[in-house]
């Protein structure tokens, strides 16, 4: 009886240890779901945030093609030309920072990862930062900041008080923004051939005897010194994208210091642009559309503001659904909850907005949206992004957590990937990923400010070879093979009701069972013994974990 005892002690402790070993290597990154029948097939870029590195990968998370000859990070979007080169932003840390998105160097990869043009755009008045967008003349616009002293600042009409204390006094200056077009001369360098300020388009209602007084009601295209009243900061417009429409030679900005879009007419020369005057529109470089925030322009109240603090706003491309919509990422700072909108602009054919005098800017209701199920469970309180796919799936970067979704229309997860990379190089598949603290205590070191997918078709990948290769996170130490794809197990029923059941079971097998946005319901290692019977109907992902690898089952609760 005793050595029966001993032998079921041994048996347990076995068991025990070797569920132990597998939970080690559990999946914690890269390809977490993938609904192959109904995910863009594509290749998505990447770049993480604290690392050096660039990464082109496949949906099983392959890597196709890597840059990694840049000694810096990204500051902070990254690119693929049409021609297969690679063009970056870099963090260079230089003399005027703005507290967030610092940039201040552009870098241009040829496909074999060298280094054919760059420039360096940082002194202690000026630095590029956030974002970059190259025109299809080949000249580049660029999001720059500008020092402004406090005495412009006052002369300027702007009401000191304002300002975040102590940071502006001490300083003594703030930061808007401009955009810079530069013409590159290869290898480096480039020269400007067009620029628009903020500064040449205020108004301000605070001060009669100081500069650009006026009503701000009566101007929307004009930019309110008072903003939406908040407490502002030194790094006060705080744009982070920027991108261009050709077929109406105009530029967006997403301005998270407003919480709001703003649109204006690139057709100008640039002593238009500092002007109200002149262009295919007529009015210079004053907005010629504006969204998220009608109270910056005294145009609604805290009740109609949309847009919470955004990145990533884009227009959707031609050959996607919801063609010259808007897009963002609305990342929700103090409604505490993220959400990917849509909005069609009132525009007509020529690239003209109307507005109703007195009103603000349409539309009043969004075309599309994205909203997590619970919505807190997406809310990235900085960078992130979203782009509108060809199938009309929209692909999602939660950036502070460097996870990317992929959701259709009607928003259901088809595809799920954490980036495997930190500032130390590649994780091991198992390793959680840790925080950015004390930095960023809600980013986690993975971080990625944006993701783009491309078409297989694309002509930047025209001449050159696609081999899928590995994933890019490390195999736990020990392990042969690690596979996200596998097909020897099935569940039953499907859709279930109250217990599941697994085929081709080998032994030692360790579930887990997730709901869409990734929370996990249930973890063990007997499913079939449990009653799932209070669980609510809806699409349910079953990991598997099971000799070192993992299959991820896709089950529906009826």
């Amino acid at each position: 009886m005793k050595t029966k005892q001993i032998i079921s002690i041994a048996v347990c402790i076995i068991i025990l240890t070797s569920a132990s070993l597998l939970s080690l290597h559990a999946q914690t990154i890269g390809v977490m779901y993938s609904d192959t029948n109904q995910t863009y097939k594509g290749y998505t870029l990447f770049a993480p945030k604290q690392n050096s590195m660039t990464y082109l990968i496949n949906n099983k998370g392959q890597k196709l093609h890597e840059w990694t000859h840049s000694a810096l990070p990204p500051g902070q979007a990254v690119y693929l030309l049409d021609n297969g080169h690679l063009l970056r932003t870099c963090m260079t840390q230089g003399n005027l920072g703005t507290g967030g998105g610092e940039g201040g160097r552009i870098e241009e990869y040829d496909w074999d990862d060298n280094l054919v043009w760059s420039m360096d755009y940082s002194t202690s008045t000026y630095m590029q930062h956030h974002d970059i967008k190259k025109l299809p003349n080949g000249n580049i616009i660029m999001l720059v900041v500008e020092k402004k002293t406090l005495a412009e600042v006052e002369a300027a009409g702007f009401d000191t008080a304002t300002f975040q204390q102590p940071d502006v006094h001490q300083k003594g200056f703030i930061l808007p923004d401009c955009i810079i077009e530069i013409q590159p001369t290869y290898p480096t360098g480039g020269t400007i051939v067009w620029q628009w300020h903020v500064w040449d388009h205020l108004i301000q209602n605070h001060d009669a005897t100081k500069s650009n007084y006026g009503v701000p009601s009566a101007h929307p295209e004009l930019i309110d010194c008072a903003g939406d009243h908040r407490t502002k900061p030194l790094f006060w417009n705080h744009m982070n994208c920027i991108d261009y429409n050709a077929a109406f030679d105009e530029i967006v900005m997403s301005v998270r210091g407003n919480s709001e879009l703003w649109v204006v007419d690139h057709s100008t020369t640039t002593a238009q642009s500092a002007s109200h005057a002149g262009g295919i529109r007529g009015k210079g470089g004053d907005l010629i559309y504006r969204w998220g925030n009608p109270l910056a322009y005294s145009a609604g109240t805290v009740s109609n503001q949309k847009y919470y603090e955004q990145h990533d706003v884009e227009w959707i491309k031609s050959d996607c659904p919801g063609a010259g919509n808007l897009l963002c990422f609305n990342n929700g700072v103090n409604r505490n909850y993220s959400t990917i909108d849509e909005i069609t602009p009132p525009v007509d054919g020529s690239g003209n907005y109307t507005i109703v005098s007195g009103s603000a800017f349409g539309p009043t209701n969004l075309a599309w949206t994205y909203v997590a199920n619970p919505p807190a469970s997406l809310y990235a309180q900085d960078i992130s992004g979203a782009q509108r796919l060809p199938n009309g799936n929209t692909l999602i970067d939660d950036g502070p957590l460097g996870t990317f979704y992929e959701v259709t229309p009607s928003g259901t997860v088809v595809w799920k990937y954490i980036n495997p990379t930190t500032n130390l190089g590649p994780l091991t598949q198992g390793d959680s990923v840790p925080h950015n603290i004390p930095i960023h205590p809600d980013e986690t070191m993975n971080s990625v400010f944006r993701v783009y997918r491309y078409a297989p078709t694309y002509s930047g990948f025209t001449g050159h070879v696609l081999t899928p290769g590995n994933v890019i996170e490390l195999s736990p130490t020990g392990v042969q093979s690690y596979t996200n794809n596998f097909s020897t197990m099935q569940c039953y029923p499907n859709p279930f009701s109250n217990n599941i059941h697994i085929t081709n079971k080998t032994g030692g097998e360790i579930y887990e069972l997730s709901n869409l946005i990734g929370k996990v319901i249930w973890q063990g290692t007997n499913i079939e013994k449990h009653d799932f019977s209070s669980l609510p109907q809806g699409v349910y992902f079953l990991k598997i974990t099971a000799n070192h690898a993992i299959q991820t089952l896709k089950i529906v609760k009826q």
